[in-house]
Parts: C-alpha cells; structure tokens; sequence
C-alpha cells in the first residue's frame, strides 16, 4: 500500500499536528464567541476531526478520531491552552489573529497532504483524492465555523485564498507518486507548500474571482423610467381622492377644572394682595407700548387775555 511507503510515525505526527492547530483555532473562535469552557472543547473537536471523520466515512473506513485516544485529546489539549491562555484576552487581537492565521494554515497544509495520501491508498484515483484530500482539510474550519454561527472562510468572497492551498498540496502529492518521490521529506514539502500558499494569500490579499454579474444584477433596469399608471378623471362635484378618504372627526372639548370646597360647593377666586409683587412668570417679557397722550373731553379753550 501507499501508506506504508510514508513513514508511519510521521503520518501519525502530522495527524496529531494537524489536529492540534486545527483545533487551536477552534478554541480561538470559541474565545472570540464569549463560549463557556465546554462550548469551547465541542469547538476544538468538530475544528480538529471534523475534516478527518468526514474523510474516513467516505473512504468506508472506521474513522480514527474513535479507534484512537491521541486523536480524541489532542483537541482537549488545545481547548485547555486557549480558554486558560491570558494572554490571548490581555494581549490584544492582533496576537489572536496571528495565532488563527497560523494554526489555521498550518492545519490546512497537513490535512490536505494526509487526507490524500490515505485516499491514494485505498484505491481512489487522482481527481478523487485531491478532492478528497482538500475536503479533509477544509472540513473542519467550515464545521467549526457553522456551529458558531459564521458563515465558513470557504464561502464568503471577501476572504483570501482557502480551497486552492489544500487543492495545490494535493496535486503536489499525486505528482510526487507518479514520479516515484513520495516519501516522509517530500510529504512535508507538500505540506509546507500549502502552509505557505496560505500565508501569502492572507498576507497579499489574494482571492479569487467574482462574477460581475452576480455583483449588480439590477444595474441596468435602474436606468430604465417606470411609466406611470393612467389618472382616471374625478366628476366635478366629487372633490379629491385624498378629500374622499378623509373623516373629519369633532375635536373634543377642553375640559374645564372647577376648585370646590370641602362642602362641595364651587371655590371663589383667590385675591391677589397688592402688597406682594407679581409673579415673574405672568409678567410679559415684552411690554406693550406706551400710548401718546389723549386729549380729554370737554376742556375748556384757552380764554384769551
């Protein structure tokens, strides 16, 4: 088999490996999402054999995320490292960031290594195993990813390159065996390859592709004039539609306070004393003007001397 022509040991080594930083930065979106201590190991597990189980259930073998303890603790080791790493809360996200980036690529590269070599060498031919092989690696961020309610790296446009790393570490793995030069060494350099591809898409900003015209589907019916609906004449005497809907209702009166006494009968006005000035508040700010004199009635003409 073609398994037994790469080490054992160093599969395995890369197996754990990949699953420890897939499961890292599982646990570092759980810490990201506020999760609890067990919403952060159910993370790291579904981060790190998520890509595996599916792998193994394709192939029809028993996956080994449930025939092997290392498998099943080595995502509860990076679950405990990141809820109990303080620094990853004190130390700003960039660190954060850096490590997600890191275990992230570095899982992705080995997964698609292992999960190809494993489907080479139970039978599956080229495109299947590459296939396969990139599914096993990118398997575990989208699983991860939908139970905390993200949409996966996979699928959102404005990401960098994800599918293509594990793709290239996959063909880079079948060329090896048709040419006779998969070994341990070579197996890491396609591993190492991926991990790379990864950084310098995340570092250059490379993505792929859009269609443009999923991107602005109605920009042409925008230039386009509605034509307006024909207006059907009113008769003469039958006013507006807006003055045919509308229901003149009476406004209420304002209801008038009346002071009694204790007897029931109606408080008279209180006086006001003279001997204590207005209120301010009653005063206008704005006195009236001052009116000229007027003449008075009946005065007598000046008699003359």
């Amino acid at each position: 088999m073609l398994i037994d022509d790469v080490n054992q040991a160093v599969q395995y080594t890369m197996d754990l490996i990949g699953i420890f930083a897939f499961a890292l930065s599982g646990g570092i979106l759980a810490v990201r999402k506020d999760f609890d201590i067990i919403g952060t190991v159910i993370l790291c597990e579904a981060a790190g054999l998520g890509g595996g189980l599916f792998r193994d259930l394709v192939i029809g073998v028993r996956p080994v995320a449930f025939s092997d303890l290392g498998y099943f603790l080595t995502p509860w080791a990076a679950a405990v490292i990141v809820y109990f790493g303080h620094r990853l809360h004190r130390g700003g996200t960039a660190l954060e960031s850096r490590l997600f980036d890191l275990g992230d690529a570095a899982a992705l590269g080995l997964f698609s290594v292992t999960g190809t070599i494993k489907a080479l060498s139970h039978g599956f031919n080229v495109p299947a195993a590459v296939t396969l092989g990139a599914a096993s690696a990118v398997g575990g961020g989208v699983l991860s990813s939908l139970l905390a309610l993200e949409v996966p790296p996979l699928l959102r446009w404005n990401t960098d390159l994800y599918a293509v790393p594990a793709l290239a570490g996959g063909v880079v793995v079948t060329l090896l065996r048709a040419a006779g030069l998969l070994n341990a060494p070579t197996a890491c350099a396609a591993a190492l390859l991926g991990f790379g591809l990864r950084i310098l898409a995340q570092r250059r900003r490379w993505r792929t592709p859009r269609s443009s015209f999923w991107r602005d589907p109605f920009a042409g019916l925008r230039l386009q004039r509605t034509p307006e609906p024909p207006r059907e004449s009113a008769p003469p005497d039958a006013g507006t539609a807006d003055e045919a809907r509308t229901a003149v209702l009476p406004l209420p009166e304002s209801p008038t306070l009346t002071l009694r006494t204790r007897h029931g009968r109606p408080a008279a006005a209180p006086r006001r004393d003279a001997s204590r000035p207005p209120d301010p508040r009653l005063v206008p700010r704005h006195p009236a003007p001052a009116r000229p004199p007027r003449e008075r009635q009946g005065a007598l003409p000046d008699r003359p001397a």
